[in-house]
């Protein structure tokens, strides 16, 4: 496993200096994420020779690039593939983009789910669309893992893996689990256990509160069961990076290195 963070934790520096920064504090890997932002150091206006500089970058300084995040400006994955062009075609892009600078995975949310999308259409959507860009995964190298967030999509860790069984690509579909994203309704270890196969990247979260005053502190600082999701993750064989999503608020970077450090040792 690796120390890793995702850029989305220091969102304005300019990429080299991003690589830099957190090669001082004790990371070893990086996440990168296309953002819908023009002023966002990648985004859709990036170049590939961006890429490559970017790419060098990562390189020369003792980083790699293990994952990047794709956000949509043209609507969802939960449209009608006919509908889901304009997202279809971000997706690819942003796949692109991935095997340009060397990152075998891509993370998505599917987008924003609104409710125009009756509940079982989308997920059937869904299903029809990664079965898509599947295909592109293939083609690329480089596979998607799709998170779950606040959506109001996708709420067990069943429903989950049954969409991906559905899509039925486990090499070029999985999932991107976080820590915290379930834990206010739910335990992070079940999700690692029942989708333990199809994790293709992790995120590091620890949650607080609940309905209402949810927060996300710093790495153990919550009530995330850090050795129970370790053991499943392990008995899984993931062996990927685990990457930081830790707000600087709540924690420096140096201080969640540290604490992915302690983390990496439980289970």
């Amino acid at each position: 496993m690796k120390v890793a963070i995702t850029e989305l934790v220091l969102p304005t520096l300019p990429i080299p200096e991003f690589f830099k920064t957190i090669k001082a504090a004790g990371y070893e890997s990086a996440e990168l994420a296309l953002r819908t932002a023009p002023d966002a150091p990648f985004n859709y206006s990036t170049t590939d020779a961006d890429l490559m500089g970017f790419r060098k970058a990562a390189a020369d300084t003792g980083i790699s690039i293990d994952s990047i995040t794709i956000a949509n400006t043209k609507g969802n994955l939960h449209m009608a593939p006919a509908d889901a062009k304009g997202a279809i075609d971000e997706t690819i892009w942003g796949l692109e983009c991935a095997a340009k600078l060397g990152a075998p995975v891509a993370l998505h949310t599917l987008g924003a789910y609104t409710d125009d999308i009756p509940y079982d259409e989308a997920y059937c959507n869904s299903i029809a669309n990664l079965k898509k860009l599947a295909k592109s995964c293939k083609k690329l190298g480089v596979a998607i893992a799709v998170e779950f967030v606040w959506t109001g999509f996708l709420f067990s860790p069943l429903e989950m893996r049954n969409m991906l069984s559905a899509v039925n690509c486990p090499d070029e579909i999985g999932f991107y689990f976080d820590s915290g994203n379930m834990c206010i309704f739910q335990y992070p270890q079940h999700w690692a256990h029942v989708l333990g196969p199809q994790i293709k990247r992790v995120h590091l979260k620890d949650f607080a509160g609940g309905p209402g005053n949810a927060t996300w502190p710093g790495l153990l600082k919550g009530r995330v069961n850090f050795p129970a999701v370790m053991a499943e993750l392990k008995n899984a064989g993931y062996d990927g990076p685990l990457t930081s999503e830790v707000a600087t608020s709540d924690a420096s970077i140096e201080e969640t290195a540290q604490a992915i450090r302690k983390i990496m040792q439980m289970g």
